[in-house]
This record gives structure tokens, sequence and C-alpha cells, in this order.
């Protein structure tokens, strides 16, 4: 007999999905997240996945549930609502609604794929109290950690992630490099610039929403610092300061703070094209170039010089922590070790991160992260530098690894652009 609460599939209705995900490419982000749990949970019979980014990842809807990707079977899409919406976007043949924990064991035997005595689960994607009441539910079944899986098959970009995430590039690129020199002014506040900053982006086809993986980590926009609020105490974890909207709103810009002649204004943002991210920092100075002073100039040269070492190495079978170990020599020989990467509390110890379907994703360039890169993983690359009682200089692109080294995707001009 069918499960109590197993559904049929709806009577078709007149909707067309925007983009419907192609069997093929589900397929084959499914089979690498087979093959990288294989290696890192082989007693696992199976991955369940709870976040929107990881189901819509391997489904190609971002569904409001569960999923249960098996060893041997068909997945299994289980959503407490959208279940028409996820039929329209999703090639997943199995896809039901559910009410409960519960009823996940019926279903997923109804649908031809049990779920195993052991499942590994993306952990991160449930707060304790639905996970404590997932375990409750589902008894006989243990639970491993399955994040490192789901990061690890998502840092790897198929051709057709790739394609987007060009273009996502190529809009960054031409929005703050291109377009906005010729709209900002001297003058203006960080609330101001913020505000047209989003009207550019927008009219690139910005897709309005930008996220994060860290549990708990946020952004809006991105970050607006015009001067020394370049070095402005910041609890986000990147090493250019901001003070933002509000205490309660930490990013974008703030409504009192100008950008005055003579001071460098930092925009941090990134660029979000049909849920693929790209990460970009582009650097003005308020005034011509001959007005920049040594110490500003020399600074943010030496950001695009380690940006340049650093591109070249993102090749297949680098390791990521081997660059970050060159990075400090290069700044320390430049006497300039202080203010790179941040000032005082800002300073972070990573170089650059993985990006794709959220800002921070795997691999980080920084200690520990001892796995060879891939053909095909994106990085973006953020050197800067905090000058105290000037603000911050520097760059942050996203690259492609390739093997002839990174391949830029958010454009080759580095320098300050003087407005």
């Amino acid at each position: 007999m069918p499960h109590a609460h197993a559904s049929h599939a709806p009577a078709p209705r007149p909707f067309t999905a925007a983009e419907r995900l192609p069997a093929e490419e589900a397929r084959l982000r499914q089979s690498r997240t087979l093959d990288i749990l294989a290696a890192h949970a082989p007693d696992a019979g199976g991955l369940m996945a709870f976040s929107r980014v990881a189901i819509y990842y391997l489904t190609g809807t971002a569904g409001n549930g569960v999923l249960w990707l098996p060893r041997n079977g068909e997945p299994v899409l289980l959503v407490r609502k959208g279940e028409e919406r996820a039929r329209l976007e999703s090639p997943l043949a199995n896809i039901v609604s559910f009410r409960s924990y519960g009823d996940l064991t019926g279903l997923c035997a109804d649908a031809g794929s049990s779920l195993a005595p052991v499942v590994a689960a993306e952990m991160s994607g449930l707060p304790w109290s639905l996970a404590a009441m997932l375990q409750q539910r589902l008894t006989g079944v243990a639970f491993v950690p399955g994040d490192a899986v789901l990061t690890r098959a998502r840092a790897r970009k198929t051709e057709w992630e790739l394609v987007k995430l060009r273009l996502a590039g190529a809009r960054h690129h031409e929005c703050l490099h291109d377009v906005l020199p010729g709209l900002l002014r001297p003058g203006m506040t960080e609330r101001e610039i913020s505000h047209l900053s989003w009207q550019v982006f927008f009219s690139r086809g910005h897709g309005g929403l930008m996220r994060m993986g860290a549990p708990g980590e946020e952004c809006f926009l991105g970050h607006i610092a015009a001067g020394e609020n370049g070095n402005y105490p910041s609890h986000f974890n990147g090493p250019l300061g901001l003070k933002g909207e509000h205490p309660a709103i930490p990013f974008m810009g703030y409504a009192g703070s100008v950008w005055r002649h003579g001071t460098p204004l930092a925009l941090d943002i990134g660029f979000c094209l049909e849920g693929y991210h790209t990460d970009k920092t582009q650097l003005y100075w308020a005034g011509n170039a001959t007005s920049i002073p040594d110490a500003v100039r020399r600074a943010h040269d030496l950001c695009i010089e380690v940006q340049t070492r650093a591109a070249e190495r993102l090749r297949p079978g680098e390791i990521p922590s081997d660059i970050w170990r060159s990075t400090p020599e290069i700044v320390e020989r430049a006497g300039l070790s202080e203010g790179f990467m941040g000032l005082g509390s800002n300073k972070v110890t990573f170089l650059g991160h993985g990006i794709g379907l959220t800002i921070d994703e795997y691999p980080v360039i920084a200690h520990r992260f001892d796995e060879p890169l891939e053909e095909g993983m994106t990085i973006a690359l953020e050197p800067k530098m905090g000058i105290a009682g000037v603000g911050m200089v520097g760059v942050e692109n996203t690259f492609e690894v390739a093997a002839g080294g990174g391949r830029p995707l958010t454009g080759t001009a580095y320098d300050m652009v003087c407005v």
C-alpha cells in the first residue's frame, strides 16, 4: 500500500519555469557528490541535504525540505511546500510533499530509495531544534557529518556553472570599473554611493540576493567604505572595515560618512547572476593620479603584486596553504606587514576563498587547506592593505582555476580609478 502521505503529481498548469536544470547536469552533480561521499564517509549509504543552496545545487530548485541522495537508487526530494514549483524547475522524478520528519522513512521507501542505516547529513543546514527532532523521528538511522562532502562537490564547477560565473564576472567588472566612475563624485555619502551602486548592479542583471554559507553570516549589497572607515572595526570575516547603515545592519554605507577629496573609497560588492556570485573590490581615489600619496600608491601596488603572484598559482595541483604561506614573505620584504589584510582587530589570516552559489565557499587560501586545487574551481583573491589615518586600499577579483594559472573573471584592470 502507498504511504499515507505520498502525493500524486498535480495536474499540469500553464506555467513555465524561468530555468529548468538539465537532467544530465543534475546527474553530473549528484554523481560527483556520491564519489566524494564514498571517499569521506564510506559507511554512509547516502546523503541528506537540508539547506536551500545544497538542495538547489543537486536538484535545480531551492526546495523547502529535505533531499535524500542514496548511493543506490534515485534521489528523492521531499518538500513541505512548493511541490508544483519543484516539478517545474527540477528534472528529478521523485518529488513528494511531507508534513513530518516521521514521514520520511515511508516516503523514501515508497519511492524505491529507502533510507540507509547510516546517513551523511548536512548538519549546518538545520538548527539544533530541528536536528534533534529529525533524529528522534528517524529511529534506526545513525547520522554522520556530510557538510565536507557538499562543500567539496560544489567547489569544482561544471561547465554549465562556469558559463554563468564568467558572465557574472564580466558584468561585475563593467559595473565597478566602467560605469560607476562616471557617476561617482567626491562629496557623496556612503549611503548615496550604496544606492547608486544598487541601481547600476540591478541594471546589469544582479539578482538582488547574496548568500553566505557560514552559519549566521550575512551580506547585503556589500561594503562601502570612504576614507578611514576602511579601517572601522568590523564583525565581518574580511579585511575591509566599514561603519555600515547601522549597528543592526552593518553593511552598505553610513549616511553620515562623506567621501572627501584626497581619500580612497573602497567598494567591496559582490555580483549575483542566477544564483552564482563573483567577488570584486574596486578602489577609487578622490582626485587626480598625482595627488595619490606615495605610501598609498606603494601599498596598492603591493596588493596588485600579491594578487598577480597568487593568481599565477591557481593551477590544478597547487596547494592553497602553500599559496598563503608564500604571501607574507612578499609583504615582509616590502616592509608593509602591519596593515596587510586589515589593521588591528580587522586583520584576517587568509588571502582568498572559493565562491559560487555562496560568497564563502571551499577552499580557502589559508593555513590547513592542504588539498590540491582542481580545474574549474573559482577563487576570489583579496589582498588589501589598511593604512592608519587614510583607509584601506587593495584589490579583490575572482579567478577560475586553469592549467595556465588563474583565469580572471572580473576584469584585468586593477589600479585605483581616479574620480
